[in-house]
C-alpha cells in the first residue's frame, strides 16, 4: 500500500466534507435554508441539522481513527517484505494506545491451533461496529424527517376543525394556516432526507475502506503471519 493510498481516507472525507460544505453555501446564498428553518414552527429542522453536523464530526473522527489503522496495516506490509517483523508474545506488550491491529496480532501470536479465522471475523466485525452509531443517526434523521410530516399536517388541520360555521371572510386566514403547516411537513421531510442519505454516504465511504482492510489482512494473514504464529 503506498503512502498516498494509506492516508488518502482522510483526504477524501475531507473532500466530501468540502462538498456537502459548499452545496450549502450555495443554497444559503439563495436564502432557501434560512426560508425552511423560518417556515419550520416545529423547529424539527434546527434538530435535524445539529444532529446531522454532530454525525458528521463522529464521522470525521472514524476516518482518522481508520486511516490510522491503515498506517499501521502499511507499516506491517514493509516490515514483512523486509524479513524484519515478528509477532508480538503477549498482550502486555502492547501499548495501552495500541488498535485494533496491535491486538490482533498479539492475539494471533496466543493461538494454538493455527487457524486465524475467528480473530479475522472479530477484527472485521469490531471495524463495523465503530460505524454503527452513525448507520443509527441516519435512520433518526429519516424518522426526524417523518415526524415533522406528520406533525406539518396536525398544525394543517387544526384549523380545519376549528371551524364551526362556514365564513367566506375567515377563508383566506385558513388558508394561511394550513400552508403554515404544510410548509412544515414538507421542509422537515426534505431536511430528513437530504441529511439521511448524505450520512449513508458518508459511512458507506468508511465501511468499504473498512472492508478491504479486513480482507487484505486475511489474505496476508494466510500468506503469511499464520505460520510465524504456530
Amino acid at each position: 500500500m503506498s503512502p498516498l493510498t494509506d492516508t488518502n481516507l482522510v483526504f477524501r472525507a475531507l473532500i466530501v466534507l468540502g462538498l456537502i460544505g459548499f452545496g450549502f453555501y450555495l443554497v444559503a446564498e439563495r436564502g432557501l435554508v434560512t426560508l425552511a428553518l423560518n417556515a419550520d414552527k416545529s423547529y424539527i429542522s434546527y434538530v435535524i441539522l445539529g444532529l446531522y453536523v454532530l454525525a458528521s464530526g463522529h464521522w470525521l473522527w472514524l476516518a482518522y481513527t481508520l486511516t490510522s489503522e491503515r498506517r499501521r496495516f502499511a507499516s506491517l506490509e514493509s516490515e514483512l517484505a523486509a524479513g524484519e517483523f515478528e509477532l508480538p508474545g503477549d498482550m502486555h506488550e502492547t501499548p495501552p494506545e495500541a488498535g485494533l491491529l496491535e491486538e490482533f496480532l498479539a492475539n494471533l501470536k496466543k493461538k494454538t491451533d493455527g487457524d486465524p479465522s475467528a480473530l479475522l471475523t472479530a477484527f472485521g466485525d469490531e471495524l463495523a461496529n465503530r460505524h454503527a452509531l452513525g448507520q443509527f443517526a441516519s435512520d433518526v434523521l429519516l424518522k426526524l424527517g417523518l415526524l415533522g410530516t406528520i406533525v406539518g399536517f396536525i398544525l394543517m388541520l387544526i384549523p380545519v376543525g376549528e371551524i364551526e360555521q362556514f365564513d367566506p371572510s375567515l377563508m383566506q386566514q385558513l388558508l394561511s394556516s394550513m400552508s403554515s403547516g404544510m410548509a412544515v411537513a414538507l421542509y422537515t421531510t426534505l431536511a430528513g432526507l437530504i441529511t439521511s442519505t448524505l450520512l449513508k454516504l458518508q459511512y458507506h465511504i468508511l465501511d468499504a475502506s473498512a472492508a478491504e482492510l479486513a480482507t487484505r489482512l486475511a489474505v496476508l494473514t494466510d500468506v503469511h503471519l499464520s505460520r510465524d504464529a504456530t
